[in-house]
């Protein structure tokens, strides 16, 4: 049945409550008949306010140093996945503004993080992103200062001039450095609460999908014209499903994505994939949707749900790919956007066919870094193949210059939005945007988070 959802919502409605006519995401899922995990039957929505944010929030100079000074040294942040540095002596290079961390693998299996500067004369021991493998030491490139790999002073080369520096006072400055799901994360603040605690409901939320039994089998960086900000909230919300991918809107339950806020670090929404958007003025035949899905029509079983076939030729296929059994994945698990975030920039997908995690990092108050990871299950013989090398694109370049990468058009669409968003943002008398209450609520809970940090 088709809704007009350009109309008010019902006026004797609370700010907040008003939710789009048609299945809800929990309906989506009663209707597959075959029990999600018990995550993902949980909803917790709250209403932030319907206040105007302010675009000085993207566009000011100040702000983004406020942030840098104020917030990117005092956060949980992934630096790199424990598959980057896998044995005694490797390590990796983390940079966030003007920010660089040094993570090692220690001889005795722990891994620890130092700033990346050598006490002598403040030079960096490698550059960002750059991955060491198998050193015994850490040696700075100026002058040779060498450490243990616990940071702790291995040598100084003509020693005899510096009899004022030893062991007790001339090490490497160690930071917070802790793992989760197959991540390592550091934290810059001396007085960082445990990355348990920071976590809140992810730990609890991903035993169902534990992602340290994956491997980095794509990993991109794109340079975006936007802030960081501006370009992460795109991946916030479905509510720019309609106009951005149009295409999508016979297969994009997009206006009946849930929105999730669990509290002031992570949030999530689950976008029904395999279901007609509510915005279509017609009905979609089984058969239609089957075909939009990209498959053969005359493949539709008789009777069959599209999203169902879809959903079950997909686990066919995928678990043939990665050497798996998906026979046991719920349908939502398999082929919907199932997407956590984590305060400041981090994104988890624990999905299948969707199987991504993000990263935003700034480079400057009006361009960013985006980075993804397609992490694929570990075959059942347990051999983790080592992690994809990161392929680098500019602004001007296109993510279907990216072989094999299926959600390249997809990202195009969303990144090819960005300039003219941020000179929109410039250009605007206004000053400020206006949220939706619930479809753009994560995005209101970003800045609440990111205000308590720069207050």
């Amino acid at each position: 049945m088709a809704h007009d959802l350009t109309k008010p919502s019902d006026p004797s409605l609370a700010p907040g409550e008003a939710r789009c006519p048609g299945p809800s995401m929990q309906d989506i899922m009663d209707a597959d008949g075959d029990n999600p995990p018990a995550a993902m039957r949980t909803e917790q929505y709250e209403f932030l306010g319907d206040e105007d944010l302010g675009f000085d929030r993207y566009i000011h100079p100040d702000i983004h140093d406020r942030e840098i000074d104020q917030m990117w040294n005092r956060t949980w942040q992934w630096a790199c996945r424990e598959e980057h540095i896998p044995a005694p002596g490797d390590r990796h290079v983390y940079d966030v503004g003007p920010h660089s961390i040094l993570v090692v693998h220690g001889d005795d299996g722990k891994i620890r993080a130092f700033v990346n500067s050598c006490p002598h004369r403040g030079m960096q021991f490698a550059k960002e992103g750059s991955s060491g493998t198998k050193r015994p030491h850490i040696r700075c490139p100026f002058h040779g200062m060498t450490f243990h790999l616990d940071g702790s002073l291995k040598e100084i080369p003509c020693r005899w001039d510096f009899p004022h520096l030893n062991e007790s006072n001339f090490g490497l400055t160690e930071i917070h450095c802790d793992q989760w799901g197959g991540f390592v994360f550091i934290n810059m603040d001396d007085d960082a609460p445990p990355l348990a605690d920071y976590l809140e409901i992810l730990p609890d939320h991903f035993q169902q999908w534990p992602m340290d039994d994956r491997y980095v089998a794509l990993h991109t960086q794109k340079v975006l014209p936007a802030n960081w900000k501006m370009a992460m909230e795109a991946f916030l919300e479905a509510y720019h499903v309609l106009e951005t991918h149009s295409q999508a809107v016979y297969t994009a339950a997009d206006a009946n994505a849930q929105y999730d806020i669990f509290g002031k670090n992570v949030s999530r929404f689950m976008h029904a994939v395999g279901v007609p958007s509510p915005h279509l003025k017609q009905p979609v035949s089984e058969a239609k949707l089957f075909e939009k899905l990209g498959r053969n029509p005359g493949d539709l079983p008789a009777g069959a749900s599209a999203r169902a076939a879809h959903a079950d030729m997909l686990r066919k296929e995928y678990g043939t790919a990665f050497h798996v059994d998906l026979s046991d994945v719920s349908t939502s698990e398999m082929i919907d956007s199932i997407e956590y975030f984590l305060f400041p920039n981090m994104f988890f997908f624990p999905g299948i066919n969707i199987r991504l995690c993000y990263r935003f990092r700034p480079i400057d108050v009006d361009h960013c870094l985006h980075e993804i990871l397609v992490l694929q299950p570990l075959p059942e013989n347990g051999e983790r193949p080592a992690p994809a090398k990161p392929i680098r694109l500019e602004v001007e370049d296109s993510y279907t210059d990216v072989e094999g990468f299926v959600l390249a058009e997809i990202l195009d669409q969303d990144t090819d939005n960005l300039a003219m968003q941020r000179d929109g943002a410039k250009a605007s008398k206004k000053g400020a945007q206006s949220l939706g209450n619930y479809q753009e609520a994560r995005i209101r809970r970003l800045h609440m988070t990111m205000d308590e940090y720069l207050s």
